[in-house]
């Protein structure tokens, strides 16, 4: 996928989590697990991208932001903010099974996982120079 189609899926999973957060974290809380995600690994692929760091073919899947050896494997190379970047996709990844799968999660796991995508966003936009 090139970047400009990486940017709209992206600016569509923002609204979604936009409206969750104006709808209530308690209601939407497969939505947040899913779009937070989703949009995490958007911004990676347009990250390494726009610096030529992959192929243009290459896909970041979610589920090696759970696994530290992966991360090294498959993200060797260096890029503006990396290490924060990766850690806050990670925990971003960390609950999205729990939440798009699991049992009803607290309000502050929720609220968590918003302000971490948050971060990761205002990172992105510095990074990129994207507005979302």
């Amino acid at each position: 996928m090139n970047v400009q189609s990486h940017l709209e899926s992206l600016k569509e999973s923002v609204r979604e989590l936009e409206e969750a957060v104006k709808k209530g974290l308690s209601f939407k809380q497969r939505s947040l697990g899913f779009h937070a995600s989703a949009a995490a690994m958007d911004m990676l692929e347009i990250i390494f991208h726009e610096h030529n760091l992959v192929d243009p073919g290459f896909v970041v899947k979610h589920e090696w932001l759970n696994s530290p050896k992966k991360i090294k494997e498959k993200f060797p190379f260096d890029f503006p903010h990396k290490s924060e970047i990766i850690s806050l996709a990670s925990k971003i990844e960390a609950q999205r099974n729990k939440l798009c799968y699991g049992k009803r999660q607290s309000e502050e796991v929720l609220e968590n996982l918003v302000k971490d995508f948050n971060s990761l966003k205002e990172i992105f936009t510095e990074v990129t120079g994207h507005e979302l």
